[in-house]
């Protein structure tokens, strides 16, 4: 979706064409691929998740969208084959991990491993027991050097289960598959390795590899199978004959799990917002360019559309406030897209970060952090202010000290992107880099450098300078072509799919969805009690 495509769709279509593009990503490899596991008497990652987790309970996908667009000339890696997400079973919330064999037999594409490591470390930063439901061919070979030796490939899982296991976070593991290579170190470094008999099997190397190695002649079950790791090598803890009792011994070890320490974020009881999902989009512009207040669009997010203005009379291009979304106390900067007026009657653009917004936003974050309550940035942002105006008036040390104040935050910091997201703008609001505990966007989101038509032009004034350089002239005619063209593959690159498919984001969501991302986001900070003292360092006064 290109931002001119944006324009001319309705938030309904937008929003329809994001649940069918889901529906496709939950098939997986394709009901073929489903039957045939099904024929071995397995359960696919989706419906091992379904049965294990809570009934009714609440489930949030992280990264859904992995992958999605990329490797095509490889067929394809829908939601990069593995299932990520975080839910509740047997009463304690947890990170589910789950490798879908419908895709390429679970095989590990470079997505692969980025989403892994991005549940682990939800899984480190908010102190969440884990659970892996392995079931993977290994590594995908011909893409070997873009996945294994690296510091943020394949091997880093592995150092990350050291480290989780010296935190005292719990992880449990379920070999209902293939677990080959350096993947098996996977289950085994987990605190209990499950394995399901006839189906899983776990070894450094299969069949094949061990007779051109070593010249033995061995069946995978009797190498690594259930028998063999439960009765002889104590590899595993304990066989079950189906996915279900292996699912079942799963719930049973949570149902025993003593209680965590708890941050200590404040929740009360929940009030609904003061409008509803539905009316809160109709003040929502499709058009990224049209102004719109963020107030009314915040009625619709936190609980009795109550918020208390930090400095609501000063630097109006963000709005900095304390309110309950879902009853958790959250202090929320969000941009004010509507054009509003300074006391000294200047016109201030709406969506852009001005010294003075910036600078209310340094102190407010430092508010939050000193009274323990959980920070939301909600991006719908151009940027910072530019201009000699702009830049006389210290915009740069200003941004510097949002920047320097955000960073440094111990509350729990989570990010949704509404609509732009460009720039430094980007940055200062808590963009990936900044480690949000949660990010994702709404599907009307776009995230760049700058915007289609800002780039596009300044593109092609650097593409058409270094033409005539080399001597060539460029008709009129030929410059719209070129425009068009280099317009047409910067918005691709603007799309939230895009940026959900490399992991920019943990996912898009129907806008509908907010609160409950907010929420259990909060709900899986409190798990980890802060233990790091606020400290912003050097000020940029």
């Amino acid at each position: 979706m290109n931002s001119t495509e944006s324009k001319n769709k309705s938030l309904e279509t937008l929003l329809t064409e994001l649940s069918e593009k889901y529906q496709v990503v939950k098939k997986g490899g394709g009901d073929k691929r489903i039957a045939k596991e099904h024929d071995k008497g397995k359960l696919t990652a989706r419906e091992r998740i379904d049965y294990l987790r809570d009934e009714g309970s609440d489930f949030l996908e992280v990264g859904a969208f992995a992958a999605d667009g990329m490797y095509e000339e490889e067929g394809g890696c829908p939601s990069a084959g593995v299932v990520t997400g975080i839910g509740f079973v047997s009463g304690r919330m947890c990170m589910i991990v789950a490798n879908d064999a419908t895709v390429k037999a679970g095989a590990w594409f470079p997505m692969t491993a980025k989403k892994n490591l991005r549940a682990q470390e939800i899984a480190m930063e908010n102190h969440l027991p884990i659970i892996y439901l392995v079931d993977s061919a290994g590594v995908f070979l011909p893409m070997q050097n873009e996945i294994f030796p690296d510091k943020e490939h394949f091997g880093r899982q592995f150092r990350n289960n050291a480290k989780m296991s010296a935190m005292g976070i719990v992880q449990v593991a379920a070999i209902m598959g293939s677990c080959v290579a350096g993947g098996a170190y996977l289950p085994i470094m987990s605190d209990e390795a499950l394995i399901v008999d006839k189906t899983g099997t776990i070894f450094l190397a299969g069949s094949y590899l061990v007779r051109a190695a070593i010249g033995e002649s061995v069946d995978n079950e009797t190498l690594g199978g259930a028998t063999t790791h439960c009765e002889i090598s104590g590899v595993t803890d304990n066989k079950f004959d189906t996915d279900q009792d292996c699912l079942d011994a799963i719930k049973r070890i949570f149902d025993k799990i003593g209680a965590s320490e708890k941050a200590g974020f404040d929740r009360v009881e929940a009030k609904e917002p003061a409008i509803s999902a539905d009316e809160m989009l109709s003040k929502f512009p499709i058009d990224r360019v049209k102004p719109y207040d963020m107030l009314e669009v915040l009625k619709g997010l936190v609980d009795g559309g109550e918020i208390d203005e930090y400095k609501k009379d000063y630097g109006k291009t963000l709005i900095c406030g304390t309110a309950r979304i879902d009853g958790w106390a959250v202090g929320i900067i969000a941009n004010q897209r509507k054009v509003v007026k300074n006391a000294k009657g200047e016109m201030q653009m709406g969506g852009v970060i001005y010294s003075d917004s910036a600078d209310k936003a340094a102190r407010f974050i430092m508010n939050c952090n000193q009274r323990k309550i959980p920070l939301v940035f909600l991006q719908d942002v151009s940027g910072f202010m530019v201009g000699s105006k702009a830049e006389h008036g210290g915009i740069i040390k200003d941004g510097a000290k949002m920047v320097n104040a955000m960073s440094n935050s111990v509350v729990p910091k989570f990010t949704i992107v509404l609509g732009n997201s460009y720039g430094a703008g980007n940055y200062a609001m808590c963009g990936k880099a900044y480690d949000p505990r949660l990010i994702y966007s709404w599907p009307t989101a776009q995230m760049a450098v700058m915007s289609g038509a800002s780039a596009a032009k300044t593109l092609l004034q650097i593409k058409v300078s270094s033409l005539k350089k080399t001597g060539k002239e460029i008709s009129p005619e030929d410059e719209k072509a070129l425009l068009e063209e280099i317009t047409n593959k910067y918005n691709e690159e603007l799309s939230p799919f895009y940026a959900a498919a490399r992991l920019w984001v943990d996912g898009v969501i129907d806008p509908r969805e907010t609160r409950k991302v907010i929420s259990m986001g909060i709900a899986a900070a409190n798990h980890a009690p802060i233990t790091e003292r606020f400290n912003v360092g050097v000020i940029q006064t």
